[in-house]
C-alpha cells in the first residue's frame, strides 16, 4: 500500500533562493533588446526581481498538492509521481511522460479532463487513471546516486516496472512529448503486448540520438542550394531554436551545470530561452510569470538542472538497442499530435500529416490517429490542452 507524500520545499531552500537572486552579478547586455544574442537582460532582470520579491511558491505548492503525490524506488531509482484517480471504476491506467525543460506540472492542464471527462464535457467511458512521474533526474525524482546513465530507453524499463509491478496494472496506456515521446515510443516498441496504445507529440525514430553527430539535427549537411527564401529562413529559425541546447547538452553538459546549479538567474535564463523559442507566440503567450517560475522553482529547489541535462548525453553515449527486428518498430497502436510551430521548412499544417506519411519515420509506427493543428508549440498539453485531450481520446477509443 503506497502512502501519499505531499510536495514540500524547505523554508531554508526558498530563503537561499531569494538571497542568491538578490546578489546576482549581471553581465553587460547592450544592444540586445531584440534578444538577438539570447535572453534580454531587461526582461530577465524584471522576472528575477519578481521571483525574489513577489512570486509565492507556497501558493503553487498548495495547488500542486491538490493531487496525490508519491515517492517510490524503482530498480533502485527514486521516482516521484503524481496520481489523479480516474472517475470510473474501470478507468484505464495512463502514464504521461514529459521532456526537457519540462516538469511533471506541464501536464497539469490535462490531468483533470483525462481522469474525469464527464466533469469536463466528455464521455465517462474515456476516463483514465492518470500517473504523471517526474523523469528520473528531474524535479522530485532526485537525486540519482546509483544511475547516472539513465536515458530515454532505460527510463521506459523503469516506467514499465512502475506500472506493472509497483502499481500492479496488467495493461496500461502511455503518452508523452519531447523526450517523453521517445520513452513512450520505446514502451510501444518493447512492451507493445502490455499496452493498449500510445499517443505522442512527435513521430521521431528511436535511433534519433545515435551516431557521432547526434547533436546536429542536420546530420552535418549544409543547407540545400536553391531553396526559396521562406524555407531557407525556416531552416535557420529551427537551427537557432534547437541547435544550442542539443550541442551543449550532448557534448558539454556537466560544464554548463556548474554555473546553472549555482545561479538561479543563470538557470532561469537557460530554460527560459527554450520556453520562449519553443512556445507558439513566445513564453509570455504560453505562460504567466507565476507559471514560468513554478516550473523554474521545481528545477531549482531540487537541484536537478544538471541531471536533467545529462539525459541528452546518455541518449547518445548509450545508444538505443532494439528489442526485436519486426516492423513497424513501434507495434503499439500510435496516435500523434502535430503542431504548427514545429512544421518543417516548406510544410504547411494542411500538408503536415502527408509529409509524415511520406517520410522515413512513418514506417516506424503502427500509426492509427494522426492530427495536425494550425496552432500550438512544443509544450502541447500546456499550450493546447483541449486539442491534446481530444486527440488522445480518439487514439484510445475502441482500444481498451
Amino acid at each position: 500500500m503506497l502512502t501519499p507524500t505531499p510536495i514540500h520545499v524547505a523554508d531554508d531552500v526558498l530563503e537561499d533562493l531569494r538571497h542568491r537572486l538578490g546578489h546576482t552579478r549581471w553581465p553587460e547586455d547592450a544592444g540586445n533588446r531584440d534578444s538577438f544574442y539570447g535572453v534580454d537582460r531587461v526582461y530577465l532582470q524584471e522576472l528575477a526581481e519578481y521571483w525574489r520579491t513577489q512570486y509565492d511558491w507556497r501558493r503553487a505548492e498548495a495547488e500542486i498538492n491538490t493531487h496525490e503525490h508519491y515517492r517510490v524506488e524503482v530498480d533502485g531509482v527514486p521516482v516521484h509521481f503524481m496520481r489523479v484517480p480516474g472517475a470510473t471504476p474501470d478507468a484505464t491506467p495512463l502514464i504521461l511522460t514529459h521532456g526537457w525543460p519540462w516538469t511533471f506540472w506541464h501536464w497539469a492542464k490535462v490531468v483533470g479532463p483525462l481522469a474525469d471527462p464527464a466533469a469536463h464535457g466528455g464521455e465517462p467511458a474515456d476516463a483514465f487513471d492518470v500517473i504523471v512521474p517526474s523523469f528520473p533526474g528531474f524535479g522530485f525524482s532526485t537525486p540519482l546516486p546509483n544511475r547516472p546513465d539513465l536515458n530515454f530507453w532505460k527510463v521506459a524499463d523503469l516506467w514499465h516496472t512502475l506500472m506493472t509491478e509497483t502499481l500492479g496494472h496488467e495493461k496500461y496506456a502511455a503518452a508523452g512529448c519531447d523526450v517523453g515521446a521517445l520513452v513512450t515510443g520505446q514502451l510501444g516498441h518493447k512492451y507493445a503486448d502490455e499496452l493498449h496504445a500510445i499517443h505522442i507529440g512527435s513521430g521521431l525514430k528511436l535511433d534519433l540520438f545515435t551516431g557521432d553527430r547526434a547533436w546536429d539535427l542536420s546530420g552535418g549537411k549544409p543547407i540545400p542550394e536553391g531553396l526559396s527564401p521562406e524555407p531557407h529562413a525556416r531552416v535557420l529559425e529551427l537551427d537557432k531554436r534547437f541547435a544550442t541546447h542539443l550541442a551543449v547538452h550532448v557534448l558539454d553538459g556537466s560544464t554548463l551545470a556548474y554555473g546553472l546549479s549555482d545561479s538561479p538567474v543563470g538557470m532561469l535564463a537557460w530554460i527560459l530561452r527554450r520556453w520562449d523559442l519553443w512556445s507558439d507566440g513566445g513564453a509570455d503567450t504560453a505562460f504567466t510569470r507565476d507559471e514560468l517560475l513554478t516550473h523554474a522553482t521545481i528545477f531549482w529547489a531540487t537541484n536537478s538542472i544538471g541531471t536533467s541535462i545529462r539525459t541528452y548525453a546518455n541518449n547518445n553515449r548509450y545508444p538505443w538497442t532494439p528489442s526485436h527486428d519486426r516492423w513497424p518498430v513501434i507495434e503499439a497502436p500510435t496516435g500523434i499530435t502535430f503542431v504548427a510551430h514545429e512544421n518543417p521548412p516548406g510544410v504547411t499544417t494542411e500538408g503536415r500529416v502527408q509529409q509524415f506519411l511520406d517520410s522515413d519515420r512513418a514506417a516506424w509506427y503502427h500509426h492509427v490517429n494522426l492530427t495536425a493543428h494550425d496552432h500550438g508549440g512544443h509544450f502541447i498539453p500546456w499550450e493546447i490542452p483541449d486539442e491534446w485531450v481530444a486527440d488522445l481520446r480518439r487514439t484510445f477509443r475502441g482500444r481498451r
